[in-house]
């Protein structure tokens, strides 16, 4: 499997589980567990556009 693939996967994973995490503090009733699981998810997802943004680089010959 290629830089890319493998990133590309990762990155794929993460937005799951970022998504995860987000649906569990839409669920969560204790407003700092609330707050503690959507920042989780923002960072997750921050994340995730990080290994597509560095995977999409090595698909690029001209870079």
């Amino acid at each position: 499997m290629s830089v890319a693939g493998e990133s590309g996967g990762r990155a794929q994973q993460m937005r799951a589980k970022a998504q995860e995490l987000k649906e569990a503090a839409e669920r969560a009733t204790d407003p700092q567990e609330r707050q503690k699981l959507q920042e989780k998810a923002r960072r997750m997802q921050e994340q995730s556009e990080q290994e597509i943004r560095k995977g999409s680089q090595g698909l690029d010959p001209m870079k």
